[in-house]
């Protein structure tokens, strides 16, 4: 059975993905495998932060693995938060740092979005994959719209104000079934699965 290091410390993220091709991987993550050093995630993209992770820790541990960034990209914002979507309030010397980090993030992007009529944006998502020495990159994206407001308790992140097109429920204001189906990190990990299933047989 092959091996696959997830760069993750969630043990449920990489059974799921391990549930769907278990008959040829065996996935772990970062703990299982004994790796508490901190992932280093400082390049200026998406795709360069997928890959520079899933590269350190092959480099490291001599193993294939593979790595996933997320961002939401704000059209009127220049595709900002993008890249910075998970540290967005703590660019600036803003008081707001104080309160929990995703209502900061939100309050910010609320407020630079306050005078703006174009609020279209999307989430996105790059895995890299590093199998037998080679890279892949594989990326889900769901377009939407920033609501003026939050509506919803579930989720995480900028959720509560990302309305899905074709949707009338916020990410936050459905069950996290429905929105594994459709979601950008789900849309990516469907490609990696599939990816997988076919590498070994093609």
């Amino acid at each position: 059975m092959q091996e696959l290091v997830f760069a993750t410390h969630n043990k449920h993220k990489a059974r799921e993905i391990e549930a769907i091709v278990s008959s040829e991987y065996r996935i772990y993550t970062l703990d299982e495998v004994d790796f508490q050093e901190p992932v280093p995630e400082n390049e200026n993209s998406l795709e360069g932060n997928a890959s520079q992770k899933a590269w350190y820790i092959h480099d490291r541990l001599g193993k294939d693995c593979f790595a996933d960034d997320t961002g939401l990209e704000v059209d009127c914002l220049n595709g900002a938060p993008g890249v910075f979507s998970a540290r967005y309030a703590a660019l600036t010397h803003d008081k707001e740092i104080d309160e929990p980090v995703s209502e900061a993030n939100i309050r910010k992007l609320l407020r630079q979005m306050y005078q703006e009529t174009n609020r279209k944006a999307r989430f996105r998502t790059i895995i890299a994959l590093i199998l037998d020495g080679k890279e892949y990159t594989f990326e889900g994206i769901v377009e939407g719209e920033i609501l003026r407001g939050k509506r919803g308790s579930d989720g995480f992140g900028y959720d509560p104000v990302f309305l899905p097109t074709g949707y009338t429920d916020t990410f936050a204001e459905m069950s996290l079934k429905e929105k594994n189906l459709i979601s950008h990190r789900a849309l990516a990990v469907s490609k990696l699965v599939t990816f997988l299933k076919n590498y070994r047989s093609g």
